[in-house]
């Protein structure tokens, strides 16, 4: 069955609450003090089943001047207004508060329902008629339809029915593929099932079981029973009015004005980007007014700060910054109305356009265009808006989250800007990231030069270390983004990716013209020395290498296999110990053992270097140490 919400909007004592009971037989007053002062204090709830499948849920808010600000916790989710003008008082405050409400949320269907119409003749029924009509020019609700109702004596209650079925039709459904999101306009507690939640499913579905978050205060709970007007059901779509029985959460954590919503789909904040609309009749709006700003449930004091003026002139719309004393939840488009501090009075309202900005300097062109683009561009706007803001790689669920877009429209988008370019998808192990086409370009470039400067300062080094790459120049991005920018530029052709460095692909580390025949000093002295090496820095020193290129040549040598690391400071030439290797060879296949002074004399040198060889020769598993004597190793026997 296909749902969808009715609120009633109109003056105090006009007979809303007791419309909603002829038209479905529920009394919407609930409370003690509504029943003795014969007036609605908070949001009433009933239902309609209409002729098509179709079910109304309807929400009967107050209309007392006093009660504004609860009219607004329900106004925000609906889908339709009866607008309630009594035929023998015609328009009055409250109905001028109500309507301009409904038309900066926005809500253009509806119908106009003129009870009391028993009361009056019909002289002075046409006179209110035209009033009416005169009132409605201009609004959402101009050319509505104006239906004469009596509540006590049922005239005209089947019409308004017919009237509102007909209308339901042109009702665009409510997203039910989105994240589950339900702005809570009551809470209370029932006992042996603990707290009770109920809303307007404003997208998404909720089924039992399913983990939820209560934002913006952040708190982790699961949906243990779910009601919708009244009856049990395992599963709630986007449209309905919905009652959720919630696990591990006391009442007083979930006050009026939360959201129930998916996990990780709502992040709390205290800024908004919005385009803000101020009333024909209200006072003008100064840079930094307080307010009170309505966003779906929620009432939150903050500062309006005009982005491209001092003042906001009455009939007048801007790009605006809402600074607010509290931390909100929200999603782009969603409606929020504002009003005066003091006195409280509705006095403009809008739309929500950016949930996450940064705070704007005012005056800045840039800052306008960038709002602008983000409430009115394409999906591919918002994404390349996303994409190009941020120097940073990004899956699709974050860009949505960020775009305020729906996941399988961002998936799609990103498709078509990956295969044109724009747009550079990074996928390893079933994770995969996405960056702007400029961006990956920009990088590439970046490293392309960095890696030439290396180069150029350390020739004989393989390449620039990846670590220090990434902290020095891709901090903000996590070991496993890094490694699949780098899988991405070696595809490319942009660099060469080694177990521990990055190289141009073209590079090879070697010595210049002249340091190549300082090298071959170096070495032709650890050769001819053979199995008494000199000292590396009297090496270097008589090859005519100084500090710091003495340390990276020593490095080079050692990872090219000319000189070996026996020991701390200590180094043969590679070829000595080969041929002390072929010695021992020679001498075990003789069957015989050895002791450090037998393999001072096979190595032909010092006590000072026979024992740190032989540790060396142990550690490679060429010799064993049993006793004070020495065997074959694992690997000479192989």
């Amino acid at each position: 069955m296909r749902s969808f919400i009715v609120g009633t909007a109109g003056h105090v004592d006009h007979g809303k609450t007791l419309l909603v009971k002829a038209l479905t037989g529920i009394d919407t007053d609930r409370l003690k003090e509504e029943k003795d002062r014969g007036i609605s204090i908070d949001l009433g709830f009933a239902f309609l089943d209409l002729p098509g499948g179709k079910r109304a849920g309807i929400v009967d808010v107050p209309g007392h001047e006093r009660f504004i600000k609860n009219m607004l916790a329900g106004a925000g989710g609906m889908d339709m207004v009866v607008m309630v003008i009594a035929a023998d008082e015609g328009v009055m405050p409250q109905t001028r508060e109500h309507l301009d409400i409904i038309q900066l949320l926005q809500i253009g269907h509806g119908v106009v329902a003129l009870t009391k119409v028993d009361l009056v003749d019909q002289e002075w029924l046409a006179l209110v008629k035209e009033e009416v009509l005169e009132f409605l020019k201009g609004t959402v609700l101009e050319g509505a339809p104006l239906i004469e109702v009596s509540s006590v004596t049922g005239q005209g209650i089947a019409d308004l029915k017919a009237e509102l079925s007909r209308l339901a039709g042109r009702v665009e459904r409510r997203f039910s593929a989105g994240p589950m999101r339900l702005p809570v306009d009551r809470v209370f507690s029932v006992t042996g099932f603990g707290t009770v939640a109920t809303g307007t499913l404003v997208s998404g579905t909720a089924s039992v079981g399913d983990p939820v978050e209560v934002m913006p205060q952040g708190l982790s709970s699961r949906i243990r029973n779910i009601h919708v007007h009244g009856k049990k059901t395992e599963r709630a779509e986007a449209g309905q009015r919905v009652a959720l029985n919630i696990t591990g959460l006391e009442v007083e954590q979930i006050p009026r004005g939360s959201v129930i919503a998916a996990p990780g789909h709502l992040k709390p904040t205290f800024r908004m980007d919005v385009r803000l609309v101020l009333l024909q009749g209200a006072k003008t709006l100064k840079n930094r007014a307080r307010v009170r700003v309505y966003l779906g449930t929620a009432e939150i004091f903050g500062r309006v700060r005009l982005l491209d003026r001092d003042e906001l002139e009455p009939g007048q719309w801007a790009y605006v910054q809402l600074e607010l004393e509290e931390p909100a939840v929200a999603v782009r488009g969603d409606r929020f109305v504002i009003r005066s501090y003091s006195p409280m009075r509705t006095v403009g309202g809008g739309s929500v356009i950016d949930t996450g900005p940064v705070k704007h300097r005012r005056y800045r062109k840039d800052v306008l265009e960038s709002i602008a683009t983000k409430e009115r561009g394409t999906p591919g706007e918002l994404v390349r808006q996303v994409l190009n803001g941020r120097p940073a790689m990004l899956t699709a669920g974050e860009i949505a989250r960020t775009a305020e877009i729906d996941g399988r429209e961002t998936e799609a988008t990103l498709a078509g800007l990956v295969q044109s370019g724009e747009v550079v998808r990074l996928e390893g192990d079933g994770a995969g990231y996405y960056l702007s086409g400029e961006l990956y370009r920009k990088w590439s470039a970046e490293v392309v030069r960095l890696l030439a400067d290396y180069h150029r300062e350390y020739p004989l080094r393989e390449g620039y270390p990846k670590e220090e790459l990434r902290s020095r120049r891709f901090g903000d991005l996590n070991s496993r983004q890094f490694q699949l920018l780098l899988q991405a530029m070696e595809a490319d052709g942009i660099i060469r990716s080694g177990p521990k460095t990055v190289s141009d692909p073209a590079f090879e580390p070697g010595p210049g013209p002249g340091l190549e025949a300082k090298l071959a000093v170096v070495e032709s002295k650890y050769r001819e020395s053979a199995m008494q090496p000199p000292s590396w820095d009297d090496a270097a020193a008589a090859a005519g290498i100084e500090h710091p290129l003495a340390g990276e040549v020593l490095h080079f040598l050692t990872r090219q296999g000319v000189l070996v690391k026996v020991a701390e400071d200590l180094y043969f030439h590679a070829s000595a110990l080969a041929g002390a290797k072929v010695r021992l060879a020679e001498i075990f296949e003789a069957g015989r053992e050895i002791t450090v002074g037998e393999a001072r004399d096979i190595f032909n040198t010092s006590r000072k270097y026979t024992l740190p060889l032989l540790e060396y020769f142990d550690r490679e598993k060429i010799t064993r140490r049993v006793g004070d004597l020495r065997v074959p190793g694992a690997r000479l026997k192989g």
